[in-house]
């Protein structure tokens, strides 16, 4: 079974993902690549996938991952009615009190200014 992935490269801390199609039983990493179909850049969130060759390979049972399905979406391929996108995750914090965007500013009293007196000239 084929499979639609992304498959990372790129230097530490700094990913960039190939969008591969690749034989299912086969690791993202081990290099065996059935057909290269665009890049992913997430730090500029560039997307170029050649759209043709993606639409032949879900017309003929290729699954995308749940990101990949996403990205191809976006970039316009019809994908195939039992390919399922997951919708957003709603995201929750966890101790809200506990941030510092979210605590009051401490009040600053101010102090008494004390009132200078000349000095005595003699």
């Amino acid at each position: 079974m084929l499979v639609i992935r992304l498959q990372r490269t790129g230097r530490k801390g700094h990913a960039q993902f190939r969008v591969v199609v690749q034989d299912s039983r086969r690791t993202p990493s081990s290099g065996k690549v059935v057909k290269l179909l665009g890049h992913y850049n997430p730090h500029t969130k560039e997307v170029v996938i050649d759209a043709e060759k993606a639409q032949f390979y879900l017309d003929h049972g290729a699954q995308p991952t749940s990101r990949v399905a996403i990205l191809l979406s976006k970039q316009g391929v019809k994908l195939p009615e039992w390919v399922k996108i997951d919708s957003q995750k709603t995201r929750s914090v966890r101790n809200p009190d506990k941030r510092r965007s979210t605590t009051p500013a401490p009040e600053v009293e101010e102090a008494p200014v004390a009132e200078t007196e000349a000095p005595a000239t003699e």
